[in-house]
């Protein structure tokens, strides 16, 4: 048998590498000095992937996502008008809601008429209005189904406990039923199981059978930490490293299928230290937002989840000396971090700079000319 070293340099490569389908003969070894991982393996055993490797296909800046209890009046009135507005607003109809059939049925109406009542300049870009509706096997996702799709202003819909790809067919078939958007409805899939993590790659690459037009697209995936770990007996602490590896898999997922990675709550709302250091920690994982359970989480998770002004200039430099190295045809050059240390830059960290600048635009924040 014939053996190859290949180099794993996306979050495709590294998706397909799991023991189904490498086998008992998969082997890997990590380079010392951090860069890619090596793995031999026989290469009919990989799939081809079908999906598009895009990671930046949506230009709306999508950080914060805010749960709003539909049961809540006040909260309703609220929503709209915070003084740190978040990117979306999630209306929930879920677990912020009792579970009596009755106070089912009065925040599905109370909701819907609030839907009914918000200006069209409320609404920033498609889909930044959101509904989390009850999961598929409640008795309550029809009506809240139904009844939501109503709603010109909802964009995405919050489709909690989606285990497989069936869960997502359901969902698609009912917005077919129900709804004549006008544009594709955003679909966010929470992950909250053992089982829904066991069948990752399915989900991600599931589309709907009525198209995107009619049926939703799936657009994000969304961590539920707490429902997993109730689901999976793990046992939560401050330092997170129980859930690195599910939260590193649901990352690497997305990015192969051109999907956002929203993380997961932070439940402890009132220590803006322990947040901040939670939101930096996701976005070095490579979540692009984060759920938020309360207005003052916003401004900190806005903020951390775009470069900071040394990483836009660090990748201002990047990209002019870059130019230049390609101008005097060198494919790399050393950059200058100071006390007489340099960094060498070549083509994949290039990419890093520049997508750190559509970021940074992206947000209007300011790009620095250098020389």
């Amino acid at each position: 048998m014939f053996m190859y070293c290949v180099v794993l340099s996306s979050p495709t490569s590294i998706i397909r590498l799991t023991m189904q389908s490498l086998g008992p003969s998969f082997k890997l070894a990590s380079r010392s000095n951090g860069g890619s991982i090596l793995a031999a393996f026989s290469p009919s055993k990989v799939a081809p992937s079908t999906r598009s490797l895009s990671t930046s296909q949506h230009s709306a800046l999508r950080r914060s996502y805010l749960y709003v209890p539909a049961a809540s009046d006040r909260m309703l009135a609220k929503s709209l008008s915070f003084g740190i507005p978040p990117d979306v607003v999630i209306y929930d109809l879920e677990d912020s809601v009792p579970p009596s059939s009755q106070d089912k049925i009065n925040a599905r109406q109370r909701l819907c008429h609030f839907l009914g009542t918000i200006p069209a300049d409320k609404v920033a870009f498609a889909g930044r209005i959101a509904v989390r509706v009850n999961d598929v096997t409640t008795p309550f996702f029809e009506a809240d189904m139904s009844e939501v799709l109503k709603s010109p202003a909802v964009g995405t819909l919050v489709l909690p406990k989606i285990n497989s790809t069936e869960d997502l067919d359901h969902v698609s078939r009912t917005i077919y039923q129900h709804s004549t958007p006008s544009c594709p409805l955003r679909i966010v899939a929470s992950l909250e199981s053992a089982r829904s993590i066991w069948n990752l790659r399915d989900i991600v690459q599931w589309k709907s059978k009525f198209g995107a037009q009619n049926g939703g697209q799936l657009g994000a995936l969304l961590f539920a930490s707490e429902d997993y770990c109730a689901d999976t007996s793990v046992v939560r602490t401050t330092s997170r490293q129980e859930l690195l590896f599910v939260r590193s898999q649901i990352v690497i997922a997305a990015k192969a299928s051109g999907l956002e990675a929203i993380d997961m709550v932070c439940i402890d709302y009132k220590d803006s230290g322990y947040l901040r250091d939670e939101c930096e920690d996701a976005r070095r994982l490579g979540f692009t937002g984060k759920q938020v359970i309360h207005p003052a989480q916003v401004e900190t998770v806005n903020a951390t989840f775009l470069p900071t002004e040394k990483e836009i200039l660090r990748a201002a430099n990047i990209i002019h000396q870059m130019d230049a190295a390609y101008a005097s045809e060198k494919g790399a050059f050393g950059l200058e971090v100071g006390d007489g240390r340099k960094e060498m830059i070549d083509a994949p960290m290039l990419k890093q700079a520049k997508n750190t600048i559509q970021l940074a635009r992206a947000a209007g924040l300011e790009i620095p000319k250098v020389s």
